[in-house]
Formats: C-alpha cells, sequence, structure tokens
C-alpha cells in the first residue's frame, strides 16, 4: 500500500520576526518570491504568506496580498499553494479578518478558530463566513493552539456552526509570545483528543521542529515549517534560509517511505 503523500508548508517569515533577528528572513514581495522558488525546488507544496506594511510591521491589507501574490505568481506560477494568513497579531477583529478573506478571495487561508470565533456572540457571524467559505475555491484551515480550542472545534462543527468538510487543521506546538518550545510529545494528547478524520499538520514553535514535524509526518500528519516558527536546523546550527528547513523534511519524507506532495497533490488532500 503506498503511503500518503507529505505536503510541507513552509512559512517564511511570521508576523513579528525581523531581519533581526535573521538577515535571511524574507519582507519585501520579490524577496518572499526568491523564497518560494528557493522553497519549491526543495520540496515545498505549499507558501504560508504574511506581508507586512511600509515599516515592516504586520498588515492585514488586501493591496499588500495581492503585490506579495503577484511577485511569488510571477515566480512559481501555480506550482506552489499560497496560503494568506488573518492572523490578528492582536490588531484585528474576526470582522476584519473574514472582511479580507472576502475581499481577496485567496486560493487558502489559514484561520485562528479562537480568533474568528472568540465568544458565542461571534457564532452566527461566523457560521454565515464558513459557509460562504464552503461555497468558494478557497481551501481553508483551522488553526488550533490547545486542546480547549479542539474541543471548541468539535462541539462547533457538532452543532453546525462549521461545515462537516472542506478544510483542514493545523495544530500548533509550543507559543511564541510566552516562548514556550515546542516537544514531540506535545502532539500526542491533540491527536488523542480528536474524533474526525480530517486531514491535518503541525508546526512547532522553537529548535525542535524538526523533532515536532517528523513526529507528525511519522503519525500520518503533515507539516509546517520556517523562519515563522524556528531558525534552527535539526543540529542546532541556524539555517541558512527557508529553504534549508524544508529540505530537512524531505529527506526525513524519503526515510520514512513518504512521496513529497507537489501543489497539485496538496490541492486535493487538503480538501477535506
Amino acid at each position: 500500500m503506498t503511503a500518503e503523500p507529505l505536503v510541507i508548508t513552509v512559512a517564511p517569515n511570521g508576523a513579528r520576526r525581523t531581519r533581526a533577528d535573521h538577515p535571511a528572513l524574507p519582507i519585501t514581495p520579490q524577496e518572499l518570491a526568491a523564497t518560494a522558488t528557493a522553497c519549491l525546488e526543495a520540496g515545498a507544496a505549499m507558501l504560508h504568506l504574511h506581508v507586512r506594511d511600509r515599516q515592516e510591521r504586520h498588515t492585514l491589507d488586501a493591496e499588500a496580498y495581492r503585490t506579495a501574490i503577484d511577485a511569488v505568481r510571477d515566480a512559481v506560477g501555480d506550482r506552489l499553494i499560497i496560503q494568506v494568513t488573518t492572523e490578528a497579531v492582536g490588531q484585528y477583529t474576526s470582522a476584519e479578518q473574514m472582511a479580507l478573506v472576502r475581499e481577496l478571495r485567496p486560493e487558502a487561508v489559514s484561520l485562528a478558530l479562537r480568533e474568528i470565533v472568540p465568544d458565542p456572540s461571534a457564532e452566527e457571524e461566523a457560521g454565515a463566513f464558513f459557509a460562504w467559505l464552503a461555497g468558494e475555491p478557497i481551501l481553508p484551515q483551522l488553526i488550533l493552539y490547545t486542546l480547549e480550542d479542539l474541543e471548541c472545534y468539535h462541539e462547533l462543527r457538532d452543532r453546525g456552526v462549521l461545515p462537516e468538510r472542506g478544510y483542514s487543521l493545523l495544530l500548533v506546538l509550543g507559543r511564541y509570545a510566552t516562548e514556550q518550545q515546542a516537544a514531540p510529545q506535545d502532539l500526542l494528547p491533540l491527536l488523542s483528543a480528536r474524533n474526525d478524520d480530517m486531514p491535518w499538520a503541525a508546526c512547532a514553535f522553537g529548535p525542535r521542529e524538526h523533532a515536532c514535524c517528523s513526529a507528525a509526518a511519522a503519525l500520518g500528519g503533515h507539516v509546517r515549517v520556517g523562519f515563522e516558527n524556528n531558525l534552527a536546523l535539526r543540529t542546532g546550527d541556524t539555517a541558512p534560509d527557508n529553504a534549508a528547513l524544508v529540505r530537512q523534511m524531505r529527506e526525513l519524507a524519503d526515510a520514512l517511505g513518504r512521496p513529497v506532495a507537489d501543489a497539485d497533490a496538496a490541492r486535493s488532500l487538503l480538501k477535506g
């Protein structure tokens, strides 16, 4: 029986890091395009895209996204899925996050469930948004940080706020704001608590990113790596660029006997 292909996503910059953290952190559309090209060649199927304003601060500006997306598409065509983020970073409301998606209509989007549905009063608007998403050619990914997030996801799906199918999950290990470093065993409670068969991936904050993502790949999940979450190679040395982190995961996939998905295969796998 052939193993399911492994979808490798690269998250090359995130919302918080700057070139002071790493000189190869891509910020401009041109830098993002060059990073996309290198990561595609290294084995990535999807680019998790953050954009910055003129002061290099996190933004959800649709025009900034269009400029970056156009630069990446000029470089790699449709050989990478471009996934935009709606991450709030304490700046944006759930309404602003959803408005970005409606205006931009990206190929793929990641949505932190706790930000889109911060409390019960947001459920009606969020339910309408998710119903709209289900009718669009957009690949949504729900970000879950904790067991409480996972329980909320199950409840919202059971009550029909979330559709039954049509999205994937991202399980986040560790935290940036609290400098909580992830470990592979952090994945086990989340997987044990899951009660569906939706496609899932893991990402991990800190220098054990590779070990955490290796565990996810070995357990049948997909992976997200990159400077958003980690700057270190599995050896502990600083990675020269994002492509080096992708290349490590491709080598791991070879060792596990999992073929690496290209963008077309990833599009099918992540539909849920």
